[in-house]
């Protein structure tokens, strides 16, 4: 098992650029719930902090896209300097407002362009794979060895966050959210020998993204977002009403780290060769999971059925980054893997807020609803994903357009 895993590591510069990103991709795990920690212990309003939370989220969801198109036209190097410089200073800022008790909308405009600023290294790390592994067969390991540590990111982080927050000192999460997002990006913006090369350099004009082929895969990850989103609240709902409020985070550490198994054991396999079918059929099964949920009365019980669920996340997310791969130009891979990820964020704030609603009205047990519809949907949008690959679409460029 653990032979593929060594090959793939063994490219020039994949361990280093990979174990860089790991930790760049810290804040997006630790800062949307650094900023709610931090706003509810000052205000006592989960409202506040739920409002500043979400301009920091979704500023960062809308310009992601043009981060990766800017990465892909002049070069990875280029950007990850300046957006990890102007991610601390938002950071800094937004830390500076709250101490002050600036009045709205300045530390709203703060944590936006923190958000704004996000470095966007998952998607950048995945073009690097993508460029220095020509046999295309091994992108499978490459692309499990990314899903696995986004895993470790999401146990890790809200872990990370909640301690540094609670036990050293209220502003000590975000500013290790802000010294990873800076150092990291720095790190891997050295890197210049792994990164692709600017679009920019070799043409003036960017080819056609080819929504047809990328539209059902931004849906899909909508989808997923709205699962996402809508698990966390009703997780720490249904832990509420049983009595062990803090055993919220240990039931979702549990679901990463199904996902984070599962992405291990995909890495091990043979690439699929249906990514298509892999992704209708992960989506389909991590959905009809929570319609048993539903009726489960014990913690315990609802940890196992998280875990089986969490089995069905990374292949998916795995199937996803191939499919993206054979969908778009090469010169524009960055800007396309990037729309999946802000499709993912997207979705995240209407499927928490669609649950909280039938929490509120109906009990926990009825938000599992949620996830489940968001996830047949998804499945439903996943069978207009195209099954032929960029090479096929050149062929017949007026699909492209």
């Amino acid at each position: 098992m653990l032979r593929k895993y060594r090959e793939a590591l063994a490219y020039p510069g994949a361990a280093l650029f990979s174990f860089t990103a790991l930790w760049s991709r810290l804040p997006l795990s630790m800062a949307g719930l650094g900023i709610v920690l931090l706003v509810e212990g000052r205000t006592d309003s989960f409202r506040q902090a739920g409002v500043m939370s979400a301009a920091y989220v979704l500023s960062a969801a809308a310009f992601g896209p043009l981060q990766g198109r800017l990465a892909d036209r002049f070069g990875q190097g280029r950007v990850l300097w300046v957006v990890g410089l102007v991610y601390a200073v938002g950071i800094a800022a937004f830390l500076y407002s709250i101490e002050e008790n600036w009045s709205a909308p300045w530390p709203h405009a703060c944590a936006v362009l923190a958000g704004l600023a996000t470095p966007q290294t998952g998607s950048m790390v995945r073009a690097r794979w993508i460029h220095v592994i020509g046999d295309r067969t091994r992108l499978n390991t490459a692309f499990s060895i990314e899903a696995v540590l986004d895993e470790a990111v999401f146990i890790v982080g809200p872990v990370l966050v909640t301690f540094l927050t609670y036990q050293v000192s209220e502003y000590s999460g975000l500013l290790c959210a802000a010294a990873a997002a800076l150092l990291g990006s720095w790190a891997l913006a050295l890197q210049r020998g792994s990164a692709p090369p600017p679009a920019g350099r070799r043409t003036s004009h960017a080819p056609p993204l080819n929504w047809r082929g990328l539209w059902p895969l931004v849906a899909v990850a909508v989808a997923l977002g709205i699962v996402f989103g809508s698990a966390e609240v009703i997780i720490a709902a249904f832990v509420d009403e049983q009595g062990h409020k803090d055993a919220a985070g240990v039931v979702l550490a549990v679901w990463a780290a199904g996902s984070l198994l599962a992405g291990v054991a995909v890495g091990a396999l043979p690439q699929a060769v249906d990514p298509v079918r892999r992704l209708r059929v992960s989506i389909l099964l991590l959905s009809v999971v929570f319609g048993p949920m539903a009726l489960v009365s014990d913690i315990p019980l609802l940890a196992v059925m998280m875990f089986l669920g969490g089995f069905m996340i990374s292949p998916a997310l795995i199937a996803m980054v191939h499919l993206v791969e054979t969908q778009v130009p090469a010169s524009r891979l960055t800007e396309a893997l990037t729309w999946t990820t802000t499709g993912m964020a997207v979705g995240v704030a209407p499927g928490a807020a669609v649950a909280g609603s039938l929490i509120d009205s109906h009990g926990a047990s009825a938000g599992f609803l949620v996830p489940l519809v968001a996830g047949l949907a998804g499945t439903a949008v996943a069978w207009a994903v195209p099954t032929r690959t960029r090479e096929a679409q050149v062929s017949g460029s007026a699909d492209s357009h």
